[in-house]
């Protein structure tokens, strides 16, 4: 059973940086299409930044410029850095890695 694993939330000012990583075991990352979502208070989970096995990212309109997201093939980590942050990300963040698995969730609040 792969059980990824989230860490690097946090409390922070608007305008800060945080980056997130999310590890797994077993070699999955390189296979498939690696994510991470966001929840909000009161809100549906979404979809922030996605990376293919080919490496292809996506983005967010909403983080498009802030955010970005990488992959550590041999660390078997994918990253989310974020940057410029804004009361508005604030939201437990959570991996999907090997097309599946979920994190637990990491707690990210941004202050004004």
């Amino acid at each position: 059973q792969v059980q990824p694993v989230e860490s690097g939330g946090g409390l922070v000012q608007a305008g800060g940086s945080l980056r997130l990583s999310c590890t797994a075991s077993g070699n999955i990352f390189t296979r498939y299409t690696n994510a991470w979502y966001r929840q909000a208070p009161g809100k549906e989970r979404e979809l922030v930044a996605s990376i293919t096995s080919g490496g292809t990212t996506w983005l967010a309109t909403s983080v498009k410029g802030r955010f970005t997201i990488a992959r550590d093939n041999a660390k078997n980590t994918v990253a989310l850095q974020m940057n410029s942050l804004a009361p508005e990300d604030t939201a437990v963040y959570y991996c999907r890695v090997g097309g599946k698995y979920w994190g637990q969730g990491t707690q990210v609040t941004v202050s004004s």
